[in-house]
């Protein structure tokens, strides 16, 4: 009957027209899941060898690469890191933001990753700074049109002017000013803050260094700049690795 056999085909085309569909909504569902999957198990991997060489918790990022491809090539084009805690090294407060490129993920669970090239901003708030050295200071303020900061010591009777800066490569403190009731502070109490403040500004991770520093009306801001550096190894026993 002719109207039958117009209609096979129909149902036929209808029915493989369903099948493909469904073949693709299945495969795109596959790589999407895939897609997290990858990003979920390397964020694992790298932020593990990461927060042991920054001595901090960190959120990461990714660039536009699929990182199902990094599970071919072992690849990570571009990776953004956030500090997390309330402490980076022995500064309180200190907010690092650093972009790592061209990683290269770890061959081996003994080995580590391999970092290209390396930028970081650094935030170090006044508030910060003045829980970092309790019990030396009471109070930091910050001037950025002279470039110091202002701390008060010895219960507020006494004051000192710093000015950070970069010399050879380096965050140096130069104390401007360092007076008590008129006098000289004691210089144990100078050297103590003088120290702690450089420890805390060039404690940097991966060969990072500061190239440029900045203070304004809320602390310090420092711009750093790395080349080519080695991960640590994961933590044994790491299954995200």
């Amino acid at each position: 009957m002719p109207t039958k056999s117009l209609s096979a085909p129909k149902v036929g085309r209808r029915t493989v027209g369903i099948a493909l569909v469904t073949v693709i909504v299945l495969v795109v569902a596959a790589l999407i899941g895939g897609e997290a999957y990858a990003r979920h198990r390397i964020a694992s991997c790298i932020s593990s060898q990461f927060e042991k060489e920054m001595g901090s918790q960190i959120d990461v990022g990714f660039g536009a690469k699929p990182l199902l491809l990094t599970w071919v090539d072992g690849k990570v084009s571009r990776m953004d890191v956030d500090s997390k805690g309330d402490e980076f090294g022995p500064a309180v407060d200190m907010q690092v933001h650093a972009r790592f490129h061209d990683i290269e993920m770890a061959k081996g669970s003994n080995s580590g990753s391999s970092v290209g090239s390396s930028s970081a901003d650094v935030t170090w708030s006044n508030s910060g700074i003045s829980r970092t050295l309790q019990g030396l200071v009471s109070d930091v303020q910050s001037d950025p049109d002279t470039g110091q900061l202002t701390m008060k010591v010895l219960g507020g009777f006494g004051a000192m002017q710093l000015t950070p800066q970069i010399k050879d490569g380096k965050v140096d403190i130069d104390v401007a000013q360092a007076q008590f009731l008129g006098i000289g502070v004691p210089d144990d109490l100078a050297q103590g803050v003088v120290d702690l403040m450089t420890e805390s500004l060039q404690t940097y991770p991966m060969g990072l260094q500061p190239t440029a520093l900045r203070v304004t009306d809320n602390g310090i801001q420092v711009d750093l700049r790395g080349g080519p550096t080695e991960l640590p190894a994961a933590p044994e026993g790491d299954a995200s690795c």
